[in-house]
């Protein structure tokens, strides 16, 4: 078996826990899809090729009370804008001499997920690894928004939310080894958490979006890390 083909199957079975997360979650967002007007095959194409929870819910109501295309862009720039800086991430990481056009394929597989899966290997992020992982994950957000279409008022909504745990239990799962490895690692991730919880709280910090204040806090905390715990390009550090 090739290299290229084991990290494919290597990033498939990784994206298989997420897959079902998101499953969970997309059951949710299939119900509001189903109160807009939308069927289990608009909802599932829309899933398939869209792969965004937060953006998703935003263009469904924006659908549903006439929004423009040019509406939908806007808004969808402004939530989803914290995937450019995880683009930047993958993209200083890359092996050289990678194709412009596989830079920009591996950027359009990015979800929080799918890109803490891959920024956590050590080495060079592979692109082959980060399209089995989306090969996996994306088809059961799909699915699972076309069964929120089709039967979600048939689960009760305790066990759609308790389902939907599961996708939050393995994101943090994808980054606590790395903290346990580096404790450099593990002191930002608490300060995320810490910080994230006291953004949603405070006075006018708290209005901005969730999508900005994630933006906002990844710049300060990187920033402060990064200075704070300088690395070569090897990975080491600087002392």
């Amino acid at each position: 078996m090739n290299e290229k083909r084991k990290l494919f199957i290597h990033g498939y079975k990784n994206g298989l826990p997420i897959g079902a997360g998101y499953f969970a979650v997309a059951v949710s967002l299939g119900i509001a899809a189903r109160d807009y007007g939308f069927s289990a095959l608009q909802g599932f194409l829309a899933s398939l090729f869209t792969y965004a929870s937060a953006g998703q819910y935003m263009a469904f109501n924006l659908y549903n009370v006439g929004g423009t295309l040019i509406q939908l862009i806007i808004l969808t720039i402004i939530i989803n804008a914290r995937y450019i800086l995880m683009g930047f991430a993958l993209n200083q990481r890359m092996p050289e001499g990678t194709p412009l056009g596989t830079r920009m394929l591996v950027c359009t597989c990015i979800t929080d997920e799918i890109f803490g899966i891959t920024i956590a290997r050590r080495g060079a992020p592979s692109p082959y690894y980060t399209f089995g992982a989306l090969i996996a994950a994306v088809p059961l957000w799909a699915l699972g928004t076309a069964t929120g279409i089709s039967m979600g008022n048939i689960l009760p909504v305790s066990i759609v939310s308790a389902l939907s745990v599961a996708l939050f239990g393995m994101f943090i799962a994808s980054i606590i080894p790395e903290g346990r490895k580096d404790k450099a690692i593990l002191a930002a991730i608490f300060a995320s958490f810490a910080f994230s919880y006291a953004f949603a709280k405070l006075p006018v910090i708290s209005e901005i979006s969730s999508g900005n204040r994630t933006i906002l806090l990844t710049v300060l905390i990187s920033s402060v890390f990064a200075a704070l715990f300088p690395r070569t390009e090897g990975g080491s550090d600087e002392n």
